[in-house]
């Protein structure tokens, strides 16, 4: 009699214990924006939450990797797997699904290019989203260019932003921005995640921006044959050149032949995030007679030593923008600098520097958008 009470109530708190879980968990789930057409899953709730659905019958396990966490799928008995995630932040995030050790494509996502390779992204709803909703306002062309570089003996590829007046207001010329991805990533990385031409068309049309020019490239790199390795790992001092003479002997000259650019150093601008951050800092203090505006977002920061050895950049720069994610700057390493130092350091040398923080936001796309919402406001002014 004992045990079978024993049992009972065990049972019971079981049931308890997966009722307050369950609870736990916001029955208001909703397919993903950036799911496939017609597809229902991955859903995506008001927590932020992402549930995750695949038919593997023959798997012994499946997990949803998101957020450097993997969370177990459960089967229903017929080989459908289905689970959700803790909260996410908002904006986009790269995810897979893992199906007995191996990581796929989720089949109901579109794909991104992301850690170098084509994969799943889910977008969660943010309070702020507005700014790179899809408007009724008038619209810009992402053109798609190949090009053939001298530089590397081939064809290469890359996207231009033209603002949506750029056809009809056929005697006026534009500045240029040259827009750099990260690390794993590819030249589709800003118009596709990082929402640019929703970006630009929706605060031209709010008057907040110029119009103006984006020109999004591969700045992918290999390490150069040759090139020392240092200390605990850090980039050969020349492992920007590569993109760098791309950039200035193929790009640039395709754009102004090709584009109305106003092509001088005062309407032309660079800036990237994480890694095309890190390529931007480098290009723009080796060559400030080419570029006035700066910008790099989680890409480190520029001090006033490294403005002032370059020889031209402080007289000539326009503007220089630095920003981070929030969790990025507090989960920094312990003893590295603090980039809004410095940010402090070059307006006192009188340089018009900007910093600014994503709320809630680590190294990720939707501090990359709002970055570029930022400093897009602030060119050219």
């Amino acid at each position: 009699m004992k045990a079978t009470l024993y049992t009972v109530s065990t049972l019971a708190a079981l049931l308890l214990s997966a009722s307050f879980l369950s609870a736990q968990v916001k029955e208001d789930f909703k397919p993903s924006t950036a799911n496939q057409p017609g597809r229902e899953y991955p859903m995506v709730n008001s927590e932020g939450r992402v549930r995750a659905r695949v038919e593997a019958p023959d798997a012994k396990r499946v997990q949803l990797d998101i957020g450097g966490v993997k969370y177990d799928l459960v089967n229903d008995g017929k080989g459908v797997w289905t689970g959700e995630s803790a909260p996410q932040d908002e904006g986009f995030h790269y995810y897979q699904i893992n199906i007995d050790g191996a990581s796929v494509p989720d089949p109901g996502s579109l794909y991104f290019y992301g850690a170098g390779r084509w994969g799943s992204g889910i977008e969660i709803p943010a309070a702020d989203e507005d700014f790179y909703a899809l408007r009724n306002v008038p619209q810009g062309q992402m053109r798609e260019l190949y090009y053939y570089s001298e530089v590397n003996s081939q064809m290469r590829h890359c996207f231009v932003y033209t603002p949506a007046e750029y056809d009809t207001n056929t005697d006026k010329r534009y500045p240029v921005l040259y827009l750099q991805h990260g690390g794993g990533e590819n030249e589709y990385g800003w118009p596709e995640q990082g929402k640019t031409a929703h970006i630009i068309d929706n605060l031209i049309a709010d008057g907040k921006a110029e119009p103006f020019i984006i020109v999004m490239d591969n700045g992918t790199w290999t390490r150069p044959a040759g090139s020392e390795r240092r200390a605990g790992g850090g980039l050969p001092s020349n492992w920007a050149d590569n993109f760098m003479n791309t950039l200035l002997n193929d790009i640039i000259p395709m754009v102004d032949s090709r584009f109305r650019t106003i092509a001088d150093s005062e309407h032309r601008a660079m800036a990237g995030l994480s890694m095309g951050g890190m390529q931007t800092k480098a290009i723009t203090l080796a060559h400030p007679e080419v570029f006035s505006s700066v910008g790099i977002f989680s890409g480190g920061s520029i001090t006033p030593d490294e403005a002032r050895s370059s020889k031209g950049f402080v007289e000539g720069n326009r503007l220089v923008f630095i920003s981070y994610g929030s969790r990025e700057l507090e989960n920094r390493r312990p003893g590295s600098s603090d980039p809004s130092e410095d940010v402090e350091a070059l307006k006192k040398a009188g340089i018009n520097a900007h910093f600014y923080v994503s709320p809630q936001t680590a190294h990720e796309w939707q501090s990359w958008r709002r970055s570029l919402y930022q400093f897009a406001q602030l060119l050219w002014k």
